[in-house]
C-alpha cells in the first residue's frame, strides 16, 4: 500500500460519521480518515460487520464507534445522526458511502437532511467558524449508459443531483460543502466480484486508459483532499477516480494498425484531384 500524500493530522480533531462505512470503500473511507485524525462513526445494517470494522480501527488507535440502523429510515437516520453528536459533542463530515437504488438516493437525501443542523455554520458543537462537509459516493455508471446497472445508474444519477442542488442552497445558506466522488472499477470489491469476473477485467484492462483497476485507498485519498482544507474552495463538484475509463471506448483496431491505416488514408488524399469537377448544367 502506497504511503498517503497528506499530513498524519490533516483531519485532526474532526469528526466523520460515514454511512456504509463497515465494509468496501467505505471503511477504507472511514480508515484513512481516522490514520489523518478524524474520529469515526459508521452506520450499517449489519452489527456482526460494525462490530468488525470498529474492532479493526480501533486497533489502529483510531476512535471509533458503530451504530447499527437503515439510512432509508428516518427514526435510523435521527438516532444515528443524533447519537453520533452526543458521543463526540460534534458532526464535521457526513460521508454517504452506503448502496443499492432506494439506500443511494432516499438514503442520501435522509442522511444529508438530519445532519443539516449539526454540519451547518453556528451549530451545536462547531468548532469552526464555517460549516462542515457532505461526501456522497457516486458512480460513473450514469454518464452513459451501462449494460444491466438501470437501478444503479438511476439512483446514482439522482445523488449527483442532489450532490449539485445541495451544494448550491446548503453552500450559500449554511456554508456546508457538498462534493462528491465517483469510482470507477476498483479491485477487491463486492462490486467488481459481482459484475466482473477476473476474466472479464482483464481484457477490459486493454481499453481503460490507465491499463489497471483502482484500489479502495484512490477513493479514500480523494476524500481525504475533499475533506481537507486542501479541498475548502471546491462545492458541488463530483470527482471521478476511475483513471479516465468513462472516457474510454473499446479500441477496434490496435494503435499501429491506426497509424498504418492514416497514412493509406493521407497518401490517397495527396494524390486525389484538387478541387471538385465543374458542373455540367
Amino acid at each position: 500500500m502506497e504511503s498517503s500524500p497528506f499530513k498524519e493530522d490533516v483531519l485532526k480533531g474532526k469528526v466523520a460519521l460515514l454511512t456504509g462505512g463497515g465494509s468496501g470503500i467505505g471503511f477504507e473511507v472511514a480508515t484513512q480518515f481516522g490514520k489523518h485524525g478524524a474520529s469515526i462513526a459508521i452506520m450499517g445494517r449489519r452489527r456482526q460487520a460494525l462490530d468488525a470494522a470498529v474492532s479493526s480501527l480501533a486497533s489502529l488507535d483510531i476512535p471509533a464507534i458503530g451504530f447499527e440502523g437503515d439510512v432509508r429510515k428516518l427514526e435510523d437516520a435521527r438516532r444515528v445522526v443524533e447519537s453520533t453528536f452526543q458521543h463526540y459533542g460534534q458532526i464535521d463530515i457526513l460521508v454517504n458511502a452506503a448502496a443499492v437504488m432506494d439506500i443511494d438516493s432516499v438514503g442520501t437525501f435522509t442522511m444529508c437532511h438530519e445532519a443539516l443542523k449539526y454540519l451547518k455554520k453556528g451549530g451545536p458543537g462547531r468548532k469552526s467558524s464555517s460549516g462542515g462537509l457532505i461526501l456522497n459516493i457516486s458512480a460513473t455508471l450514469h454518464y452513459t449508459a451501462s449494460w444491466y446497472q438501470i437501478h444503479v445508474s438511476a439512483a446514482k444519477a439522482a445523488v449527483d443531483a442532489t450532490t449539485r442542488n445541495l451544494a448550491l442552497e446548503w453552500g450559500t445558506d449554511y456554508d456546508i460543502r457538498v462534493n462528491g466522488i465517483a469510482p470507477g472499477p476498483i479491485g477487491d470489491t463486492p462490486g467488481m466480484s459481482k459484475l466482473a469476473p477476473e476474466e472479464i477485467t482483464s481484457k477490459a484492462k486493454d481499453y481503460m486508459p490507465l491499463y489497471k483497476l483502482g484500489e479502495k485507498w484512490d477513493i479514500a485519498m480523494a476524500a481525504v483532499y475533499l475533506a481537507s482544507d486542501a479541498g475548502k474552495y471546491v462545492n458541488g463538484s463530483t470527482l471521478p477516480v476511475d483513471g479516465g475509463l468513462w472516457l474510454s471506448r473499446p479500441r477496434h483496431l490496435p494503435k499501429d494498425a491506426v497509424k498504418e491505416l492514416s497514412r493509406v488514408v493521407e497518401k490517397k488524399s495527396r494524390s486525389a484531384p484538387v478541387g471538385l469537377p465543374k458542373s455540367k448544367l
